[in-house]
């Protein structure tokens, strides 16, 4: 049996492959960096990520559809040219568009979120994912040979979807800034269909708007690519983990806030490191107070980095001690040596890496304190909270070691609690510190676990707590186990973080 004779509306096959795989990438690239997008308005959540996709898959589901159901009333040959443009547009006004309305719709309601992740990806993914079924459309010129084109394409369509997710997470977020990411995209996609657009008019008979089409879409283009330029940028530097940006504190000329993604982060005073300006940090402070005598030397191990200003405080308030911080951001680290006045060395090292690994590779009892100050957005990463972790944590603390954690919720309080009954299951002396409207359950608010394998040092404690401008709740013994009452333990196995955090703004 011979193969019939390509239809005459047919494309060359490398041609309908090539724009098979460039359409299914480029739907890959947009989802990817949208999250980059969206992360200064709306922080960088389960529930970010989630309306990212569900926004990308719905684009893609209604685009090809749309794609399908036009390719079968309409020559699809007229249609590509035009849809990779529209694309390219779209691109293109997406950035100024995020950074313009942003502000305006900053939050972490439902709504909110649901609603600029919609503006980021669904109208450009929308009309990208329309070009796969109108490419299969003309290269079904035979029924005998339907699954074998079909095949073909949807696989290079994966095979484009796959490559775009490895090239952007690897190589584009880490080289290139997320403008220039869209602008290069939305140009490339353009050009691209321009380029289609000649290639085809090559065999189809002319038209008077051809040029004044071609321009109208390069002037479009350009217009978006110069609003993209000139569209207010929310971050100072975009690490690969956070768009990050310092701002200098109008009340103290030496004060520097350290914003990452939708929130603010890390106070540090570049000419006075044991000023401590949030809440939870003087907490924190409290506890590194009475770890050891006062001004002795402590070896302390930090989970998350950020501003580093509990280390900088150790080195100035007992000097000789010696810090590992692990900062799974190099980016942040970098920052903090240019603009927060970090300095490493032998008493101050910075490892980048993820903490619960790294922390797997210390020292039985090498810690007198253990600081875990690690944040993914508002939510402690998953996998720093469980029981296992905890075990961890305590092989690596000595006996007369803390532990202290932070951890951010809000009313009813589901994931402080489950997170103390998880401490409490391996630490056998555990205090809760909180503002009393947090602790009643009446405000969100930051919490901070003090935790031991020896008897609290809670008097002490108790005492520089009450010296504080607002002084907090110092919860232990049959207080903090009526706090936790029936609260799960997280463990590897199960840890809804995410679904039981209440974000607080």
């Amino acid at each position: 049996m011979t193969e019939a004779p390509p239809a005459a509306g047919r494309l060359p096959d490398r041609l309908a492959l090539v724009l098979t795989f460039a359409a299914s990438g480029a739907v890959l690239v947009l989802e990817t960096v949208s999250l980059r997008l969206v992360a200064p308005y709306l922080g960088l959540s389960l529930q970010v990520t989630s309306a990212v996709i569900g926004m990308s898959l719905g684009a893609i589901a209604y685009g090809a559809w749309l794609g399908g159901w036009h390719a079968d009333r309409r020559d699809p040959r007229r249609l590509l040219a035009p849809l990779l443009t529209a694309a390219g547009l779209a691109t293109a006004v997406t950035l100024p568009l995020i950074r313009w309305l942003g502000e305006a719709l900053r939050g972490t309601s439902v709504s909110m979120i649901m609603a600029l992740t919609a503006l980021t990806v669904f109208v450009p993914i929308m009309l990208l994912s329309a070009v796969p079924p109108m490419v299969v459309k003309l290269q079904l010129g035979d029924l005998d040979r339907t699954g074998r084109v079909v095949g073909r394409l949807s696989g290079v369509g994966t095979l484009g979807a796959v490559t775009a997710t490895l090239v952007t997470g690897f190589v584009l977020v880490a080289a290139l800034p997320t403008s220039a990411i869209m602008i290069g995209l939305a140009v490339l996609l353009g050009l691209s269909g321009l380029a289609l657009h000649g290639y085809l008019r090559r065999e189809d008979r002319p038209r008077t708007t051809t040029a004044t089409s071609r321009m109208l879409a390069v002037a479009l283009l350009a217009a978006g690519a110069g609003l993209s330029i000139t569209a207010p940028d929310p971050c100072d530097v975009e690490t690969a983990y956070h768009c990050a940006k310092v701002t200098t504190d109008p009340r103290r000329p030496t004060g520097r806030v350290l914003h990452l993604n939708a929130a603010e982060h890390s106070y540090v005073d570049l000419a006075d490191p044991t000023r401590l300006e949030y809440g939870y940090i003087q907490w924190f402070g409290a506890a590194a107070d009475v770890v050891a005598a006062p001004g002795a030397a402590v070896d302390a191990v930090h989970l998350g980095g950020g501003g580093f200003t509990m280390p900088r405080y150790l080195a100035a308030t007992r000097p000789g001690s010696r810090s590992t911080v692990f900062e799974i951001d190099g980016g942040l680290v970098d920052l903090a040596q240019r603009e927060l006045g970090l300095r490493t060395g032998p008493a101050l090292r910075a490892v980048v890496g993820d903490g619960r690994l790294l922390l797997a590779g210390q020292a039985d009892k090498s810690a007198d304190l253990i600081v875990g100050d690690a944040f993914g957005d508002l939510a402690v990463p998953w996998h720093l909270t469980t029981r296992e972790m905890m075990a961890q944590v305590r092989r690596v603390t000595r006996d007369g070691g803390i532990y202290v954690q932070n951890v951010i919720d809000g009313p009813p309080l589901r994931f402080i609690r489950a997170e103390l009954a998880t401490v409490a299951s391996v630490f056998p002396h555990v205090a809760l510190v909180a503002p009393e409207a947090a602790v009643a359950g009446r405000a969100g608010d930051n919490f901070v676990i003090v935790a031991s394998a020896r008897p609290l040092p809670l008097q002490a404690m108790g005492a520089r707590l009450l010296l504080l401008p607002e002084a907090p709740e110092l919860l232990h013994g049959d207080r903090l186990r009526e706090f936790i009452g029936d609260a799960a333990v997280l463990t590897d196995d199960y840890a809804p973080v995410d679904q039981m955090l209440v974000r607080v703004s």
